[in-house]
This record gives C-alpha cells, structure tokens and sequence, in this order.
C-alpha cells in the first residue's frame, strides 16, 4: 500500500481490509468513537488508521495475521497489565486475532486512559 496505491481515507483504508478483520476494525473504531472528546480528529498516520487528541490517541490496524491496536502511549499498557493477560502484547502494542473483537469496555478503559494522558501532558 505504498504511493498513489495508499488509501487517502479511513474508509478506503478499511474497505481495503479483507473480512473478518474489517468488521471487527469497523467495530473498535465505534468503540473509540464513543468515548474520544468531541474535538478527537481521525486520520491515516503511516498508513494506518489513527484518532488525535492533542496529539496522537490510538490507532488500529490489520495485518495478514493479527489486527492491532496501538495506544500510542505504552505506559497505559503497563496500568492494564491484568486485563491483557490473555492478548499478545508487545512495545506500545496490543495484538489480537483476526476473528475476535477486543472486549469493548477495555478499548473504552484504555481510550479513557489515553485521553487523560494527553490532558495531563497539555497541563504540565
């Protein structure tokens, strides 16, 4: 997905995301969605869908193998360690299966986290 052949959009990012693993980014995006401030922004940031907030959020990806989900901050991975157990995580990114949705009340606890990150790092 390099030059003119990356997608210019988050919606032609996705439609380029072969199933199961575009219903279930389509999903995580509605999950973000639900709990980012109103004056979050959502883009493409190297090629991969990302929401701002301040500065960058969290992002989400599809990959031949997994999906992923990139808090953009991965001392908030730390603070969530317990609920992570059963996911394969490693700097600053959480993976997860191709098939299977990450539980929606984590990505809202760790979106939430992030969100306040971001507001404390604009106070200080």
């Amino acid at each position: 997905m390099m030059g003119a052949n990356r997608p210019q959009t988050v919606e032609e990012y996705l439609a380029r995301v072969p199933e199961p693993a575009r219903s279930t980014l389509k999903k995580m995006r509605a999950m973000i969605r639900s709990v980012v401030p109103a004056e979050a922004t959502e883009g493409l940031s190297y090629g991969i869908s990302t929401f701002r907030y301040q500065r960058g959020l969290v992002a989400f990806a599809a990959f031949k193998d997994h999906r992923s989900f990139f808090p953009l901050g991965s001392s908030v991975l730390d603070a969530f360690a317990g609920d992570l157990a059963k996911f394969r995580v490693s700097k600053g990114t959480l993976h997860f299966p191709l098939d299977e949705a990450l539980p929606a009340s984590l990505v809202r606890k760790i979106v939430r986290a992030r969100v306040a990150q971001n507001e404390g790092n604009r106070k200080a």
